[in-house]
C-alpha cells in the first residue's frame, strides 16, 4: 500500500489593511473569470510560492512596498455621537396657547392573570441552614 501522509495544518490569524483585504476579493474574481474557484487561503499560499521563487533583490523590493503594521487586533472605532446641544438652544415644540398632550405608552403585564395567581400560590423554597464543619474532640 502506498501511504501518503497529509501535511499538518496550522491555523493562524493576522491583521491586514482593508484595501489589501479587498484585493483578495479582486483576485478571487479574476480567478473566477478564468474558470477557477479559489479560497482566500489558496490565494495567500500561491502568493507565498511566488515570493519563495523570487531572488533576494526582488524579494527585498517586494517587501519594501509593504508598510509595517502595528501588531494585534485593531482598536474598535469610537462610536460617533452627535455633539451635545446647549439647553438654551432647545425651543419648546408646543405653543403656549395649546397645552401639550401627554402620550402614555401601553404597558403589557409580564404574566397573565392565571399565571400570577399560580405564582402567588406557590410557596417559596425552604432555605437550608449553612453547613458547619464537623468538630472533633481533641485528646
Amino acid at each position: 500500500m502506498n501511504s501518503t501522509k497529509k501535511p499538518k495544518l496550522i491555523r493562524d490569524s493576522f491583521t491586514i489593511p482593508k484595501a489589501e483585504y479587498a484585493a483578495i476579493d479582486l483576485l478571487k474574481g479574476r480567478a473566477m473569470a478564468l474558470g477557477l474557484t479559489t479560497k482566500k487561503s489558496e490565494l495567500l499560499r500561491a502568493g507565498l510560492k511566488v515570493l519563495a521563487g523570487m531572488g533576494d533583490n526582488a524579494l527585498q523590493a517586494a517587501l519594501a512596498n509593504v508598510p509595517t503594521l502595528k501588531t494585534g487586533r485593531p482598536a474598535a472605532e469610537p462610536a460617533k455621537t452627535p455633539a451635545p446641544v446647549p439647553k438654551t438652544a432647545i425651543a419648546p415644540k408646543t405653543s403656549p396657547a395649546a397645552p401639550a398632550k401627554t402620550i402614555r405608552a401601553k404597558t403589557t403585564p409580564a404574566k397573565t392573570a392565571p399565571a400570577r395567581k399560580a405564582a402567588a400560590a406557590k410557596p417559596a423554597p425552604a432555605r437550608k441552614p449553612p453547613r458547619r464543619p464537623a468538630v472533633r474532640a481533641v485528646k
